[in-house]
């Protein structure tokens, strides 16, 4: 137990080294973060100005720069609680259908005579045809537009529901297929949560689902939940639809399968417009802001190949007519189509600020969220009150390391300052560890620090007891050495691996706080476990060999 070989012994005091290196850029906190977002946008494209070559010279590139990312409970930022929407997804859904089954009745048009969409509730989808005798081969043609539900739960179950009231067929949605609309809906908008977040160049923010239809959203270090909401609260729904009449009657009649939408820049316009999009944002590739000719604040736009397909044929057809481009229910812009658009690219003009049109190029590259969505909860926690909790956090911490080494000086002389020893390695490598997987720290995590203190001791208060039975039995140093390392090593094991078990329940089954103290406290078993079985054992029989006592005391 005391005999290392040489490669063992260049190992451990290689991974303490490591840990040390990959702490340091916590200790210069504020500076290497700096860097670290001057060398981001340096690599972007972005020129850099004299204040980011500062930054980017206060720390070296050759250093590590992984930090430890600080929770919202540590760096302030703001915390929301959304709720969406998820029934507005079906009339969506329906709307989406009316065309296909409209080609589809037109193929049979001589038994089933015209076919007319007429209003309804919008959970149902209603086609009146002109000869109600053919009406079993209808809903025979419209029953084969219906696919399976491809879920666990739904098995067995078509998406729609086909059915008539004597010359009208009626379309709904299955109860099967709400049940996976709304699951495709929070998965969808959580990604699409994330991408808006991630696009605006935050840290580690937490996003995620609480219970069928909520999503949590917590990001540190920005200035309040009202810019939170602005970037996120948007749906974002952008459409180019076909202009039936420009109006200021804000009381037009739209019509079956028309809408009216308010001009979003021109107060008492109104256009009627197609329901049915020519082009929708989905077919969106790429959006960035950018100048008109005019030299305005604009967004340029591209679509893949599908989209850019759709609109170059609507735009040759349709040359002299004018197109919408409507964005959440509202016309942001109306132009008249002056020539045929190929290659599927184009620009919205409006009265946009820089800010305006940077922040709608975000939200076109990330996506339309599926549904509204409503705010239940929302709060801004100021950086003071992040800088209290971290003073807290560091009081404790502290408090809990210093009695730990006094206790252990105390108890046991010099085996207490080799353990002592081993316990600031074990912090720094807990660190060192954060920081390498990017994990994010929070308040309770600290108190996971603070346990792993007390935790990492224990180990050694374990074998130091043992040593001290066998010294009493009569062992001389090196055998009683020897012998509590081994008859202490079992009950180490068993107490750190039920604790990790524990640990792994808690990271499994919690969420935000509660699995961030079970990471730290996770990651502080490992690391004092091996600091209290190698590192400890490494220095003990590293004094052993070069003093040689003929007697010891623990």
């Amino acid at each position: 137990m005391l005999q290392f070989s040489l490669w063992k012994k260049g190992l451990i005091w290689a991974l303490c080294l490591l840990g040390i290196v990959f702490t340091t850029p916590n200790i210069f906190y504020s500076k290497v973060e700096k860097a670290n977002d001057a060398r981001a946008l340096v690599e972007s494209g972005v020129v850099a100005t004299p204040e980011m070559e500062a930054d980017l010279a206060a720390w070296p590139e050759f250093m590590p720069a992984s930090l430890v990312n600080l929770g919202l409970d540590l760096r302030g930022g703001a915390h929301l609680l959304v709720e969406v929407a998820v029934e507005d997804v079906y009339a969506d859904r329906l709307d989406g259908m009316w065309p296909e089954v409209r080609d589809a009745l037109r193929e049979v048009k001589d038994d089933v005579g015209s076919v007319r969409r007429i209003d309804s509730d919008p959970s149902e989808l209603r086609i009146r045809i002109g000869t109600p005798e053919g009406m079993p081969k209808a809903l025979q043609v419209v029953g084969d537009l219906t696919r399976p539900v491809v879920t666990l739960t739904g098995a067995g179950s078509r998406d729609f529901e086909v059915s008539n009231e004597g010359d009208v067929i009626v379309f709904t949605l299955s109860e099967a297929e709400k049940v996976a609309m709304d699951d495709r809906t929070m998965q969808q908008s959580l990604e699409i949560i994330r991408r808006r977040v991630d696009e605006a160049g935050t840290r580690e923010p937490t996003i995620q689902r609480q219970g069928a239809d909520r999503i949590l959203v917590q990001v540190p270090g920005i200035g309040s939940a009202e810019e939170l909401l602005e970037l996120i609260g948007r749906t974002a729904k952008l459409s180019f639809l076909s202009v039936i009449q420009r109006t200021t009657n804000p009381d037009v009649r739209a019509g079956t399968g028309n809408v009216v939408y308010p001009d979003a820049s021109e107060e008492g316009v109104y256009y009627v417009l197609d329901r049915v999009a020519v082009v929708t944002g989905d077919q969106l590739v790429d959006a960035q802001p950018t100048f008109d000719q005019n030299g305005r604040p604009a967004v340029n736009f591209r679509f893949n190949p599908a989209g850019g397909r759709k609109f170059g044929v609507y735009t040759a057809e349709n040359i002299g007519n004018p197109f919408a481009i409507a964005l959440d229910g509202e016309v942001i812009s109306a132009p008249t189509i002056q020539s045929h658009i190929p290659g599927g690219s184009g620009i919205i003009t409006g009265n946009f600020t820089v800010e305006e049109s940077t922040r709608l190029a975000i939200l076109l590259r990330a996506g339309a969220l599926p549904a509204e969505i409503t705010v239940l909860e929302q709060r801004t926690v100021g950086p003071e009150l992040g800088q209290d909790s971290i003073d807290a956090g560091k009081t404790a911490t502290v408090v809990a390391f210093v009695l730990v080494l006094i206790f252990m000086g105390i108890s046991y002389g010099t085996f207490g300052i080799f353990a002592n020893i081993a316990l600031i390695l074990n912090v720094t490598m807990i660190f060192a560890l954060l920081s390498t997987i990017g994990a994010t720290l929070t308040l309770p995590g600290v108190a996971g620090i603070v346990l792993t203190i007390g935790m990492a001791v224990d180990a050694n208060v374990l074998v130091f007891e043992r040593i001290r039975e066998e010294l009493k039995s009569g062992k001389g140093p090196a055998r009683a050495i020897e012998l509590g390392y081994q008859k202490a090593l079992s009950a180490i094991i068993d107490a750190n691996v039920t604790t990790l078990i524990a640990a792994a329940i808690l990271f499994a089954i919690g969420s935000g706080p509660v699995r961030g103290f079970a990471v730290t406290l996770g990651l502080g078993i490992v690391t004092s476990v091996f600091t209290a079985i190698w590192v400890t054992r490494l220095m003990v029989a590293t004094w052993l060999s070069v003093r040689k006592p003929k007697k010891i005391e623990v």
